[in-house]
């Protein structure tokens, strides 16, 4: 694929981002939610790509845009046939309350080679680079967690440890504190967590717990391009969601490796920060109708990674104000 598209998926995040971020700390998730799913499908239709959205905001009947199974981009007979996963905006709870750790993400790759999750949770274990092959899903949280210390050479006391803030994790919290680990909570948008594991500026050494699905696949990709490692496990909640996966023909009982939710070598993730958080800075209002944006972008074949800064002037770009 062509190595430009990563620019302009930078640009269809920062387009979600700048839809969403005004609505920061108004208590309204649903109207910020859908002002990036719409400054992001507008951005979509200018991209030179054949796109099949396999991670979306639901089906047909659910959403009327970034549906699963819609076709994105121009769609000519020679453009690149590829898998969309997105989340226009990662933590529409952070936006609403006006708290850390909401993002707008995309992540892409050939046709065929983004595992298509059923919207269910899935119990989620991940770390950067230096703690790559340390890990097993398999094992009890005590194992994983005494493993990567040894892998990054740290005392189990310094290993900090991030989960999302739910009762369902107890028994996580409860087995960290026992050998010692930090723990960080957070509210909302587990992508973001996921990723910054893969950076040392951040703190984060593990995540683990259940968290959406489709939001996994999401940061499996970035991962895949950072060189850290995660592995999966779908963990229906309910007797619907356990239809759901079998609707798909998922499999339930599967520890899904990187490989296995990103296949091949050629993925690209982008993001950019609407609220500010561990990894990304959010959205800036600055005089004179202009605003800042905070964005990463990757591509997996290559492992760049572009932290990219820019200036928008709104009077200019009167898509993203709608």
């Amino acid at each position: 694929m062509d190595r430009n598209i990563a620019i302009n998926l930078v640009r269809v995040t920062e387009a979600a981002a700048l839809g969403s971020a005004k609505y920061m700390g108004r208590g309204d998730k649903n109207i910020a939610d859908q002002g990036a799913v719409d400054n992001m499908r507008r951005m979509f239709d200018t991209m030179d790509i054949n796109g099949i959205v396999v991670i979306g905001e639901g089906e047909l009947d659910e959403a009327p845009m970034l549906y699963i199974g819609e076709k994105i981009g121009s769609c000519r007979p020679d453009s690149p046939e590829v898998d969309i996963a997105v989340d226009p905006l990662d933590g529409t709870n952070c936006v609403a309350k006006g708290i850390e750790n909401a993002i707008s993400v995309i992540a892409m790759a050939p046709r065929g080679c983004l595992l298509e999750a059923p919207d269910t949770y899935m119990y989620k274990l991940a770390v950067g680079p230096k703690a790559k092959g340390s890990i097993d899903l398999n094992a009890s949280v005590k194992e994983n967690m005494l493993s990567v210390a040894k892998a990054l050479n740290k005392d189990i006391t310094d290993l900090t440890v991030t989960m999302l803030d739910r009762e369902r994790h107890n028994d996580i919290i409860r087995d960290c504190r026992e050998l010692g680990c930090r723990i960080k909570l957070f509210s909302d948008g587990d992508v973001a967590a996921a990723i910054a594991t893969c950076f040392e500026h951040t703190g984060i050494d593990v995540l683990i717990g259940k968290g959406g699905a489709p939001e996994g696949v999401i940061a499996a990709a970035a991962i895949k391009c950072l060189g850290g490692e995660m592995q999966g496990k779908l963990t229906p909640m309910s007797d619907e969601e356990l239809e759901r996966c079998k609707s798909m023909g998922s499999e339930i009982d599967k520890v899904f490796l990187l490989d296995d939710l990103v296949k091949g070598d050629e993925a690209y993730f982008a993001a950019t920060g609407v609220s500010d958080g561990d990894l990304l800075r959010g959205v800036r209002y600055l005089p004179h109708n202009k605003t800042m944006t905070h964005s990463v972008v990757m591509r997996s074949k290559t492992g760049t990674i572009r932290f990219i800064e820019a200036i928008h002037n709104m009077e200019k770009k009167p898509v993203y104000a709608k």
